[in-house]
């Protein structure tokens, strides 16, 4: 088959490799229909990422049509069409059974981490993928689920909501800023509204992603590069501060942001990976009962999100913008890279246009 395949910072290429094989009991195989390019994705190929050696085949999410299937699988079969999860879950190790997937210690993270493919095991910018502990790690597509709409429910949608919405603990009527309007961004926008928040401020750079959140969800937009930006949020919320301050981007700035526009006993949850130490104002933070939140998505909320896309409550194909055949992958990953330009948000990678 052919891959995407990792060769060190700077380097990937779309080559031959092996068929992947069922080494485990509890393994399937998928064949993958659609995939997608992740922002981590672009911090492995800067090598940011050090567990990711070379010769790694790239990717964490993707739609396919299970081909093969471990002894030991008895709810799933060939044919199947399924989500593969970006998070795999053994399902009985300890953090696995208090929620905690994203931390799972089976034998395929070794090191605690529920997040293996295309980083601790080859993932699915591929043509067939194996999928460690099918049962708990892929979820059955219902008829009316279209590729380009399940391959959001592999990571970012479940992103956005959980380490957003959730963490952030949104309530109704909540004012809630978004910081940052990428992909990130607009799935916790997306998914505000499920518990109620009455308003979403979306807060970016770029006023093109600005006019693009508002259809995704978001009720006002405020241009963080304007002179009086803070004042222009404040306005929103009462002049007290946000209730909920999502910070999306992952740089120190914009946490910085975050915890300026966040109200007494608000809530800051941040989403976006952050590749510098961010400076803490404790002296300043610790009299107003601010709680902070941050983390890598369980995805236990994804059969939930399915459930509303399939419904046509979410829709989850506004997020793809760009679709490529798997030939010309590196041309994607170059339109991915260039999204300033480019204008992107996910690309949709397919079999077949």
């Amino acid at each position: 088959m052919k891959a995407l395949v990792y060769g060190g910072p700077g380097k990937m290429t779309w080559q031959d490799v092996p068929d992947p094989e069922i080494i485990h009991p509890t393994d399937i195989i998928v064949q993958v229909d659609t995939t997608t390019i992740c922002g981590t994705d672009l911090h492995i190929l800067k090598g940011d990422v050090q567990a990711v050696q070379p010769g790694r085949i790239l990717g964490h999410e993707g739609v396919g049509t299970i081909t093969e299937v471990g002894s030991s699988v008895s709810t799933l079969a060939v044919g199947d069409r399924v989500i593969i999860s970006c998070i795999t879950s053994c399902g009985h190790c300890s953090n696995c059974r208090t929620g905690l997937s994203s931390h799972c210690l089976g034998e395929e993270g070794q090191s605690g981490i529920g997040w293996v493919f295309g980083h601790l095991i080859d993932g699915t910018q591929a043509e067939s993928v194996r999928v460690p502990y099918a049962e708990n790690s892929v979820h059955k597509l219902p008829a009316g689920v279209s590729d380009e709409q399940a391959v959001m429910l592999s990571d970012i949608l479940p992103t956005g909501f959980e380490i957003g919405v959730q963490y952030g603990r949104v309530k109704p009527g909540d004012v809630v800023a978004v910081i940052g309007a990428g992909p990130v961004g607009l799935a916790a926008i997306m998914t505000a509204g499920l518990y109620g928040a009455a308003t979403i401020i979306a807060i970016d750079l770029d006023e093109k992603r600005l006019d693009q959140a508002k259809a995704f969800g978001a009720t006002d937009a405020v241009v963080s590069g304007s002179a009086n930006w803070k004042d222009q949020v404040l306005a929103l919320s009462d002049g007290t501060g946000v209730d909920v301050a999502i910070e999306a981007v992952g740089i120190p700035q914009t946490f910085s942001m975050a915890t300026e526009l966040v109200r007494p006993g608000g809530n800051v949850a941040n989403i976006g990976v952050h590749g510098k130490p961010v400076e803490l104002h404790l002296e300043t933070l610790w009299i107003q009962n601010i709680n902070i939140s941050m983390g890598l998505v369980n995805a236990d909320t994804t059969p939930l999100l399915l459930k509303l896309v399939a419904q046509k409550k979410i829709p989850a194909e506004k997020f793809a913008t760009h679709h490529f055949n798997f030939d010309d992958i590196l041309g994607a990953y170059d339109t991915f890279a260039r999204a300033s330009e480019t204008k992107a948000l996910k690309i949709v990678i397919s079999r077949q246009r």
